[in-house]
This record gives C-alpha cells, sequence and structure tokens, in this order.
C-alpha cells in the first residue's frame, strides 16, 4: 500500500512551556479514511491545521508522498491537501457554483480567472455530488447539509490527494449527517485519502478503515477500527465509562457505542 500521510514524532505548542500533545506518530494510506476521535480541547483541529501547514510544529514532521511538507511551497500544498472546516460563512451571498470554482484558486495565476474549463469541472463535480440544483442558488439561502456539500466540492475542485475534514457532521440534522457521511464513504471508496475529526464515535463504524485516539497531551491508540475500538479505549479516552452493543437487523449486525450512564 502506498503511505500517503505520515507524521512523525509530532509535538505542538502554542508556547515553550505548555504542549497540547506529543510523541504523534501516524501513517494513513491511499484511500484510507482514519477517523480522529478524542473530548474536546484535546487538540484534533490544531493536529489537521498541523498537517495542512497552518501551523508549524514543536517538533517532527509531516510527510506527503514522503516529502516534508515544509519542502513545499503554498501552491503545491494546496494542489495537495484539501480541508473542509466545520463552519463556513460567506461574507457575500455568493451562488454556491461561484463557491465550488473558488477550489480552482490554486491552480490559476495571479491575474487569472477561471476559465470555461474549470467552470466545467465544478458543474461536474456538484453533479456528481447531487447538488448540482443548487448552482444558481445562494450559498447563504440553502441549508446547513447543502452548504457542507458544497464546501467538498469545492474542495474536490482542488483536485487534491488528501481531504481533512474537521468535524464535517456538527451542527447538521440527522438526514444532513446521513448525507455529508455518505459522501465522505462513497469519497474514500473512490481511492480519496481522508483524515477526518469527529465527536460521534459511532461515525467511525460507518465510514472508518483506521482511527486514531487523541487524549490531553497524547495518542491513547490507534490502529484498525476493529481492533481500536474498544470499551477499554473509549473509556480511557473519553474519561467516561463507556459500552459498546450489538444490535441486529435487516443489513446484519450494527455495532454502536454510549457511556454508562448507570
Amino acid at each position: 500500500m502506498c503511505v500517503k500521510l505520515s507524521i512523525r514524532d509530532a509535538s505542538f505548542g502554542f508556547n515553550d512551556n505548555d504542549l497540547v500533545w506529543k510523541d504523534i506518530n501516524i501513517d494513513v494510506q491511499k484511500g484510507e479514511c482514519l477517523c480522529l476521535l478524542g473530548p474536546n480541547g484535546c487538540g484534533k483541529t490544531t493536529l489537521l491545521n498541523c498537517i495542512n501547514g497552518n501551523y508549524s510544529l514543536k517538533t517532527g514532521s509531516v510527510y506527503v508522498n514522503q516529502k516534508d511538507i515544509k519542502e513545499l511551497s503554498i501552491i503545491q500544498l494546496a494542489r495537495t491537501i484539501g480541508i473542509v472546516f466545520q463552519e463556513h460563512s460567506a461574507p457575500f451571498p455568493y451562488s454556491s457554483l461561484e463557491v465550488v470554482r473558488m477550489g480552482r484558486t490554486p491552480h490559476l495565476g495571479l491575474f487569472e480567472t477561471p476559465s470555461g474549463e474549470d467552470t466545467k469541472l465544478a458543474l461536474g463535480i456538484m453533479e456528481e455530488l447531487g447538488i448540482a440544483h443548487l448552482a444558481d442558488k445562494s450559498y447563504t439561502h440553502i441549508s446547513g447539509g447543502e452548504r457542507q456539500l458544497v464546501l467538498i466540492a469545492r474542495t474536490l475542485c482542488q483536485q487534491p490527494e488528501i481531504i481533512l475534514f474537521d468535524e464535517p457532521t456538527s451542527h447538521l440534522d440527522f438526514k444532513n449527517q446521513a448525507m455529508v457521511l455518505r459522501t465522505i464513504k462513497s469519497l474514500s471508496k473512490k481511492g480519496m485519502t481522508i483524515v477526518m475529526t469527529s465527536h460521534f464515535p459511532n461515525h467511525v463504524w460507518d465510514i472508518g478503515t483506521r482511527v486514531a485516539m487523541l487524549g490531553y497531551g497524547c495518542m491513547v491508540a490507534q490502529g484498525y477500527v476493529e481492533e481500536v475500538m474498544t470499551e477499554q479505549n473509549l473509556s480511557k479516552t473519553y474519561g467516561v465509562d463507556t459500552k459498546i452493543y450489538d444490535a441486529k437487523s435487516d443489513m446484519g449486525y450494527i455495532r454502536f457505542c454510549a457511556p454508562n450512564l448507570g
């Protein structure tokens, strides 16, 4: 298998005396969906920002295709890694197509504007994601789930090799969560390499290939989903006694976890 993303001996802190986490080592292979779990404030989003080059590590390195990201230009990095943040507000009422087409920015010259081919690409991606009907609608007037799909389309328009999702289902209702998760799962199946943070550990069983559990200051456990998603690891990660249940359905057995409130 081809390792697309590698993090080695990484530590980060906003000052020299207080590290958010340390000794982080992660490998993500092509086509894998790595779900990054952990409690609030443990540094999940911070880790994504380090992978994306927005923050600089205190120690260690991030490699993409075996190349240190410090050796890549901003344009090269933007063509390799895309990121979908959990919240986004447009300052102007752009159409959804215009927002998607913004993803072509890393491929344009300084004073270059999107071409007809760029528009064709954007529309094709929207069609593939099932949101072509939103092309002319104002981004500020569509639902939260639709906005997330538009942002995913914009990121795909960058044509990156890796996509980072920062809690992509936060603030979404049940239907919109399913819509976004289904899209992420489809991208992974098509060979896209994905790293996704989530507050919902049950999502891991739905879409994850591998999971990394980040605690306060260090990694608790990581590996394949069936090996790492245990009651012991979940309880240690979140600091609450957690139980795993299996339920039979028409689709087979469904596994889920819940805190023990007894």
